[in-house]
Parts: structure tokens; sequence; C-alpha cells
């Protein structure tokens, strides 16, 4: 049974020959009925305030959970996206390094063929200087041919001798 401040005020006794001062009882009585009021009006009160820090806890444990939640979620995406840049990276270096070859590839055609091209045009100066040197040598002959005494000069004396002797005789069987 549940005591009330109201139950102590309103509690009497039987009254017996040598009992206690009636008026003593009763301030007693009021005296205790007021102090137990203030203990129930506390004892609401600490339970109400119970009440809303239970209530605050609650909240707080419900938001520490969705923190939680929250930093796992965001250290998974933080994982995945570490994955992704790490994927992507390592296709981007592959098709740099693809790119690279190509272009090594390409560096050393074009050196193959720069290298072609001069032996080539090396071939076609010796060609060239062999075909020059026999110009040069052929004109130099002609030039030999040419820079001695002449048809003329050398047998100048003897055309005179044969144009005169047929002219005796041209002479001597005309007449």
């Amino acid at each position: 049974m549940k005591i009330t401040p109201l139950d102590i005020r309103q509690k009497r006794f039987d009254t017996a020959v040598r009992g206690f001062s009636r008026r003593e009882v009763e301030a007693y009585l009021e005296l205790l009925a007021g102090e137990f009021e203030e203990v129930v009006k506390e004892n609401i009160s600490l339970k109400e305030e119970l009440r809303r820090a239970q209530l605050r806890i609650e909240q707080y444990q419900e938001r520490e959970r969705t923190l939680q939640e929250t930093m796992v979620t965001a250290q998974r995406i933080s994982e995945d996206l570490k994955s992704a840049a790490k994927k992507e990276a390592e296709i981007i270096i592959a098709d740099a390094e693809h790119q690279a070859e190509k272009i090594v590839h390409g560096a050393h055609q074009k050196l193959v063929q720069v290298v072609e091209d001069i032996n080539e045009l090396k071939r076609q100066r010796t060609q060239f200087e062999s075909q020059v040197r026999s110009v040069v040598e052929a004109h130099r002959k002609l030039l030999e041919t040419f820079s001695g005494p002449s048809f003329a000069d050398r047998d100048y004396a003897r055309v005179e001798d044969n144009v005169a002797y047929l002219s005796q005789k041209k002479a001597t069987h005309g007449e």
C-alpha cells in the first residue's frame, strides 16, 4: 500500500488514557506529511528528469548509431573510391605505356627509314660521283685529244703537198 501525504494528514488514532499528546501527534503528522509531500514532489520531479534524460540518451544513442553507420558507409565509400582510383590509375598507366610503346615503335620505324634513306642517298651520291668522274674523265680525254697538235697543224704540210701534186696532175692531164 502506498502512503500519500493526504493519508498522513487524515490518519486518526484512537485515544487512550495514557496516550500521546494529541497536539504533538497532529503537529508531528503535519510536519511529516509536509516533508513527505516534498519528497514525493521531488521524486516525481526526479522521475520526470530521469525520463527526459533517458529520452535524450536514447536520442544520443540513435545519433551515435547513425554516426557509426555513416562512418562505416563513408569508410566503405572511401575504400571503394580508392580502389576505383587505383584501377583507373592502372588503366591510365597501362594506356600511357601502350602509347609510349607505339611512340617508341614509330620512332624506331622512322629511324630505320631515315637510316635507309641515308644509305640510299649515299649510294646515289657514290653513283653520281662515279658518273661525274666518268664524264669528267671523258671530257679530260677529249680535251687531251684536242690540246695536242691538231690534224690541220700536223698534216698541213702533207695536205699542201697533196694539193700541189693534184693541182699539177690536173694541169698536166687537163691540158
